[in-house]
């Protein structure tokens, strides 16, 4: 009886192993996805005729994929598969900001100035399929009555070098992923040694500095002070050759918000000063680019008008129309992004990365307008509704 009793209860042990397993395969299967048969830009260049396997929220496998998997599969005959994309410059005010993002194939958004309490509650939402993914500056550093103070909230300020230590304290404290200075002297602005300790205590604190101007004295100024980045460029004069190789020296990249400038410029209509003309704008994009300083993707939304998700698209239109190639423009918005921001796991098509994907119909690299061709957008290896 015993005897008789031990091997059932085997038994019963062994069909639940076996119900188990049956179980646990169908998950599996619905996690897996291959897309074969696509043109791959991987964040660095194009593999034709391939194929890329996602299991579960990564990608596991990109190559001659053999056999079937056992899950979703797409014909990806025709199509183009890259990274999804990140607007490097946004200011956003709701998680609707976020939703039209993500609805765009812009999975990854930095905000450079806002409410810090907020953007802590709209970080929350990066684990959600809907909406993009959420970096912050925090307040922007600036002065009594200077820009970024102007907007109805109630905006921390410093005047001195002395209190860059607490101002980059409290950022930190407030969960900022990079600490942003602005330079605007149509307003009351920082002044140098101020900017200065601004980014000494931002490297202290392993954080970026990245700086808004809009005069290229101040661009070369902040980069002299060691800023990681310019989150605008200049508009009221062009590089010389001696700048150009000043620049060369320098470790930075630049978001020149190219869409955000030109609708400036259109707004300010008859012109009290002298700014760039599109053709001096672009020429200068297009020297940083041919100097080596990488170009980074961001529109600056909701200024004047440009929204969070496909206006990027007209920003990339814009700096192919500077000169680089669609293969760099892509690279703007994609891997340049997530290297000078150091996003981990972010912004390339490779094993172990996360399968934040878009699926377009049309080729960007052969016409950059084949960007808006979405066919489908993956966050995190699901489908974004």
């Amino acid at each position: 009886m015993e005897r008789l009793s031990l091997i059932t209860m085997r038994l019963q042990l062994s069909l639940a192993s076996i119900i188990l397993c049956f179980f646990s395969s169908l998950i599996t299967a619905q996690d897996l996805t291959l897309i074969k048969n696509v043109t791959v830009f991987d964040g660095e260049r194009i593999m034709e005729n391939t194929s890329v396997f996602i299991e579960g929220n990564k990608i596991k496998a990109i190559g001659n994929i053999l056999g079937d998997v056992d899950g979703r599969l797409i014909d990806g005959t025709g199509k183009f598969l890259m990274p999804a994309m990140i607007n490097a410059h946004v200011h956003a005010w709701s998680p609707e900001s976020l939703k039209e993002a993500a609805d765009a194939g812009v999975l990854n958004v930095m905000d450079m100035h806002g409410i810090e309490r907020f953007q802590n509650q709209m970080k929350q939402l990066n684990d959600s399929t809907k909406y993009a993914n959420y970096y912050i500056a925090g307040a922007a550093a600036t002065v009594p009555e200077g820009h970024g103070t102007q907007y109805g909230f109630p905006t921390p300020t410093l005047t001195t070098p002395e209190e860059a230590k607490k101002f980059v304290a409290d950022r930190v404290a407030a969960n900022v992923d990079y600490v942003k200075i602005i330079v605007e002297p149509w307003k009351k602005t920082l002044n140098s040694e101020t900017v200065e300790a601004l980014i000494t205590e931002a490297h202290k604190a392993d954080k970026l500095a990245v700086v808004h101007v809009s005069r290229l004295d101040d661009a070369l100024m902040v980069l002299n002070h060691g800023a990681d980045a310019l989150v605008h460029i200049w508009w009221d004069k062009e590089l010389s050759a001696q700048d150009i190789e000043a620049l060369k020296r320098r470790d930075f990249f630049i978001i020149p918000t190219t869409l955000t400038t030109l609708k400036a410029f259109k707004s300010m209509g008859e012109k009290s000063w002298e700014y760039l003309s599109k053709e001096a704008l672009l020429n200068q994009i297009r020297m940083l680019h041919e100097a080596g300083i990488p170009i980074v993707a961001g529109t600056d939304p909701p200024n004047l008008g440009i929204n969070y998700g496909t206006d990027l698209y007209e920003e990339l239109r814009l700096l192919s129309e500077a000169g680089l190639s669609n293969l760099e423009v892509l690279k703007s918005a994609t891997s340049n992004a997530a290297i000078s921001f150091k996003i981990a796991k972010r912004g390339f098509v490779k094993p172990g990365y996360l399968a934040d994907l878009i699926l377009l119909d049309g080729s960007p690299v052969e016409n950059i307008n084949n960007i808006a061709s979405i066919n489908r957008i993956w966050k995190q290896g699901k489908i974004v509704k």
